[in-house]
């Protein structure tokens, strides 16, 4: 039995390594266009201002996010104001930088000023004296505390580039000795600035053009960088010339590494030989192998892949290369199997537990005492009878008004005296008992007195106004003036009569009408009624 599972194992480890071979070797074949993250900071220059700034990240978004390092632009070389930095799209750029740490600021900075104003080599010649004598310095060092003032002392410093060439006021050819002292005395006068921490880069066109650039070199103590600009241009009718060439591409990175500096390539870009995508794919790979600190093309036309149109195949190679690699599928690893060894099974002997009984104690009843509660008898507290007292009510008499005998006027005035009246007798009104309240006494109403006076007529006569009680009771109506015929008015039982009388009230508009009614009622007291009390 073991023979045949050792056998199946070995074989299956056999096909699983085969496999891991095949799909190393299939993964080991790489795009030959794309290059690879090497650590050297990309960039392009864009535009010398803000809209430099803002193209950035349309260009990141190009490269399918590739990450833009490298910001680069140019101080403009026409006057001195430009090249101490009185510019204002430094701003623009130091904001750029300093938003990420990753990111590199390369500014190209002329050493003299009307540097494209093509002055000839004699004049040249005068101005690198006086430069090596320092009548520049006070511009270089205005230059460097602008650039520690705005955040960026960091700043790689491009100073004098393509030196070797006839293009600029800068250049080195009609006075190399004094060239490399101006050089080096703009270089300390930067670096005296306090808190600078700039890297100054070398860097010279390919080829010899005007002079070999090697001999305005000035020295590694005041070079940090050496650079070269390259464009697909002669001398070198293909990329292997100009690699080979005198001071070409090789000996740019030999001479750097003689001189154990890292190197850079600030500008390079298509030119004379137009749309050359065999240019953009060779000077790629050179990057790649040689691994400069940074590299930046010249991206506007003619040298351009982005922003110009009129190179699509050189374009599409650039973008090819430089777009990041999107993740590839995940290649599962194999499982090997492992044979399952089947484990013996042992049976436990079962070890019976001994079963000790419980005792059993008894709990004691132990009796609870009865404890007799105390009758606490309750007293009897007599409720008090309070009498109630007899509050006897007053009898309240009601008061007779006469009623006013009014004559009419006779239709020739006469002197007629008045009637006196006598008062009605007071008729009482059986009522409750109440307590004892003094009844009002109503004076009776005096008799006028005739007047000698003869009155005169008038369309109604007066009423007697008989005068109200005194003490408290109920309200009595005062008399009003009556019409000229006199209404009926009950008849007065006589006193000491058995016939009792109740006035009724029919209010006061109902009484104008019919007078004073009342209601009597004849009562027997006689001594043969049984009730008579006297």
């Amino acid at each position: 039995m073991p023979r045949p599972r050792r056998r199946l194992a070995s074989t299956c480890v056999g096909t699983v390594t085969a496999g891991l071979l095949a799909t190393g070797a299939a993964l080991a074949a790489p795009d030959e266009n794309r290059t690879g993250d090497s650590g050297t900071a990309m960039g392009a220059y864009l535009d010398y201002g803000p809209n430099g700034v803002a193209r950035i990240p349309y260009l990141s978004r190009w490269l399918g996010g590739r990450e833009i390092r490298v910001g680069h632009t140019y101080l403009p070389g026409d006057q001195w104001a430009g090249i101490e930095g009185r510019v204002s799209f430094l701003e623009d750029w130091a904001r750029w930088r300093l938003a990420d740490d990753d990111r590199m600021f390369v500014l190209n900075v002329p050493m003299q000023a009307r540097n494209e104003a093509r002055v000839p080599d004699h004049q040249v010649a005068r101005l690198i004296r006086a430069g090596a004598l320092g009548d520049h310095d006070e511009h270089f060092r205005r230059l460097a505390e602008r650039l520690v003032s705005l955040g960026v002392p960091d700043t790689v410093i491009v100073l004098g580039w393509e030196m070797n060439g006839v293009t600029y006021t800068h250049r080195c050819r009609p006075d190399p000795a004094n060239w490399k002292v101006y050089w080096r005395r703009v270089v300390e006068v930067m670096r005296a600035v306090p808190g600078q921490k700039f890297k100054f880069d070398f860097a010279p066109s390919r080829g010899t053009d005007a002079i070999g650039w090697t001999k305005c070199y000035p020295g590694d103590d005041y070079v940090d960088i050496i650079g070269m600009d390259s464009y697909d241009q002669a001398p070198g009718e293909t990329f292997d010339e100009q690699v080979s060439q005198p001071y070409g591409l090789q000996k740019h990175v030999d001479f750097a590494r003689a001189h154990r500096k890292a190197i850079s390539y600030p500008e390079w870009g298509l030119f004379r030989r137009g749309d050359n995508p065999e240019y953009v794919r060779r000077m790629l790979r050179w990057i790649e192998q040689h691994k400069p600190l940074y590299h930046t093309i010249t991206d506007y036309c003619p040298h351009g892949v982005w922003q110009c149109k009129q190179n699509p195949e050189s374009s599409k190679v650039f973008r090819d290369a430089l777009t990041p690699e999107a993740p590839g599928p995940v290649v599962p690893t194999p499982v090997v199997p492992t044979p399952v060894v089947p484990t013996p099974m042992v049976p436990t002997p079962v070890v019976p537990t001994p079963v000790v009984p419980t005792p059993v104690v008894p709990t004691p009843q132990v009796p609870t005492p009865a404890v007799p509660t105390p009758q606490i008898p309750t007293p009897a507290v007599p409720t008090p009878q309070i009498p109630t007292p007899q509050v006897p009510t007053p009898q309240i008499p009601t008061p007779q008004i006469p009623t006013p005998q009014v004559t009419e006027p006779s239709a020739e005035p006469s002197p007629v005296a008045p009637t006196p009246v006598a008062p009605s007798p007071e008729v009482p009104t059986p009522v409750a008992p109440s307590p004892e309240v003094p009844a009002p006494v109503s004076p009776r109403p005096t008799p006028p007195e005739p007047s000698p006076e003869v009155p005169k007529p008038s369309p109604a006569a007066p009423s007697p106004v008989a005068p109200a009680p005194v003490t408290p009771g109920p309200v009595v109506p005062k008399p009003e003036p009556t019409p000229a015929k006199p209404l009926p008015q009950p008849q007065q039982p006589p006193l000491n009569s058995r016939q009792w009388c109740v006035p009724i009230n029919f209010g006061e508009w109902l009484s104008k009408l019919v007078g004073k009614q009342s209601i009597c009622v004849k009562i027997d007291l006689g001594e043969d009624s049984g009730f008579w009390p006297f």
